[in-house]
């Protein structure tokens, strides 16, 4: 969605609100669709004595896996969205402002950035999820397994020091 500012680019105290659905549906990230509903976008931009700052958030529910049981979550999403916005830049440089087009910002562009830029590296369906077993696959959150670890070649002369008798050698007097 592209949004007109012209009328308030030069008329310092006055806003624009906006609010719409932005589909993200068919961003795919590591190898899932997480924004397979719509995304609720609201906020204002306003001219602060002659600067335009855009406030807005974008809030939607993803629906996603554990990335340790894979059961399925449904997860809140929210992100705040604070920028300013130029007709033209002094420092070429500058990532923090976003440059107006014939007066026209380009909200799609704003939002679909930061959403992706805010998604968790990780999702859990809890802090203490023990995840699967890697050798049956058995949800380690219902109860061991019964699976019998496997010991690492390089430990086993260590393993068998601790297999002997706790109690030492027979002595004899």
């Amino acid at each position: 969605m592209r949004l007109d500012l012209r009328d308030i680019i030069h008329t310092p105290g006055a806003s624009r609100d906006f609010a719409y659905e932005l589909d993200l549906s068919q961003v795919e990230l590591f190898g899932e669709k997480p924004f397979d509903r719509p995304i609720q976008v609201s906020g204002t931009v306003r001219n602060m004595a002659g600067a335009l700052e855009l406030e807005g958030a974008a809030e939607t529910t993803l629906d996603t896996r554990c990335d340790r049981c894979l059961k399925p979550l449904t997860e809140a999403f929210s992100v705040p969205v604070t920028t300013l916005l130029a007709e033209e830049l002094e420092d070429e440089e500058s990532d923090e402002i976003v440059l107006l087009e014939h007066g026209e910002v380009d909200l799609d562009e704003v939002f679909s950035t930061a959403c992706i830029l805010s998604l968790d590296g990780k999702h859990l369906c809890g802090e203490d999820c023990k995840g699967l077993c890697p050798t049956c696959g058995a949800d380690l959150n219902d109860g061991p397994c019964g699976c019998k670890k496997e010991l690492d070649p390089r430990f086993a002369v260590l393993a068998k020091l601790l297999d002997k008798d706790p109690e030492g050698p027979d002595e004899e007097t």
